[in-house]
């Protein structure tokens, strides 16, 4: 594993680092706006007082921390793999390269000792998972992953509900950031409440410091919504979404390969709208990260 300096060093003196997957940049953003837009949320991350530490497998090295060259190859590669956790060992034997999905992302800087991490969206339970079985790593690796995670809930194309069911099955706490209303990746409220909220950083870090001195193994799940005024139109969403949903069953495109379908589609049918959507909530789950993981350093 390669550790940046400047991340090895805030880690050594207990400074306050957020973790961010490269998944997002490589598959989950359009070209050539995944380049500039990882760049922004690095800077939003440093602007709030935390170091950034991307992470992705690049030519079978574990690299937590890129530079801007490390960024553009993640950026720009088209051959990069999408990780999961189980896809890190033979990414790493084979020498090649691969962006990190949230599991993966959460693992990795858990190793390290980073506490938070910013995304998204989380992955889920697929609709129609009942006769597929096509559920998101995501979820079993919150469930043994210590680490604060920061997204705006789960991404629309998932089954919501049967999703926040398998987190509470897991023992895995997800707390509204100041509102009761689970988010819905692009959309303010996807329609299902919470039972707990948080509202404010102190409060976060002391959640994470209870857990942590009792050894809970589980993630700490913040959901945070997009800002309405940024949010994307929620009928054009379920259109088009619906639209992709059955190009991917005629197609038969399945497996980790339906979200980037779902995101490309989206982006292309929604002419930037959804675009516009992603890259205002992630940067706003990164400044919310870094003001969280700012407080656990203290």
């Amino acid at each position: 594993m390669k550790i940046s300096l400047e991340v090895a060093n805030a880690l050594k003196n207990n400074e306050p680092v957020v973790a961010l997957e490269s998944t997002i940049i490589a598959h989950g953003l359009p070209k050539p706006d995944n380049f500039s837009v990882a760049q922004e949320i690095e800077k939003v991350v440093r602007d709030a007082g935390a170091i950034p530490a991307t992470i992705a497998v690049l030519n079978g090295e574990i690299c937590v921390g890129l530079d801007t060259t490390q960024l553009s190859q993640v950026a720009n590669d088209a051959s990069m793999l999408k990780l999961g956790i189980r896809d890190i060992a033979h990414c790493v034997s084979r020498k090649i390269s691969g962006a990190t999905t949230v599991a993966s992302t959460a693992w990795i800087a858990n190793l390290c000792g980073i506490t938070t991490f910013a995304t998204g969206g989380l992955g889920g339970v697929h609709k129609g998972a009942s006769e597929t079985f096509d559920e998101s790593g995501d979820i079993t690796a919150l469930a043994q992953i210590p680490i604060v995670v920061v997204s705006s809930g789960v991404k629309s194309i998932l089954d919501v509900a049967a999703t926040l069911e398998r987190l509470e099955t897991w023992h895995v706490p997800v707390y509204g950031w100041q509102t009761l209303d689970f988010p819905g990746f692009w959309i303010f409220d996807s329609g299902f409440d919470l039972t707990e909220k948080v509202t404010s950083v102190a409060e976060i870090a002391d959640i994470y410091k209870f857990r942590k001195v009792n050894h809970f193994k589980e993630a700490i799940l913040i959901a945070q919504p997009i800002k309405k005024e940024d949010q994307f139109d929620p009928k054009l969403e379920e259109i088009i979404l619906n639209k992709g949903l059955q190009l991917a069953k005629e197609n038969s495109i399945t497996g980790k390969a339906v979200t980037p379908f779902l995101l490309a589609l989206m982006h292309e049918q929604s002419q930037g709208q959804s675009l516009k959507a992603n890259i205002a909530l992630v940067k706003n789950n990164a400044l919310l990260a870094a003001q969280i993981a700012v407080a656990i350093s203290k």
